[in-house]
């Protein structure tokens, strides 16, 4: 092997690892900045989008169910309505 061809796969070595400590460095980071946002969000009590929407979707059926209900009641009472 040449002194040219070696200094080129040490560089090429040295370029691999270089690459290879800035993405350790990136997942790192990334994992940090997600745990500290964990942190603050659950520091902040914010509803998870699945609750929320299953709350509402509760709420909805409850609402229509009370419709019927007042319906039903003012079926009963001879179409009078009373507030």
């Amino acid at each position: 092997m040449s002194q040219g061809q070696k200094f080129f796969d040490d560089l090429g070595r040295l370029m691999n690892d270089a690459a290879s400590m800035a993405d350790g460095a990136r997942r790192e980071a990334e994992s940090a900045f997600r745990g500290q946002m964990e942190r603050i969000v659950n520091d902040l009590n914010l509803v998870k989008r699945e609750d929320y929407d299953a709350l509402r979707e509760m709420v909805t059926i409850q609402g229509e169910e009370i419709e019927a209900l007042r319906r039903e009641i003012d079926a009963l009472k001879g179409g009078e309505k009373t507030e």
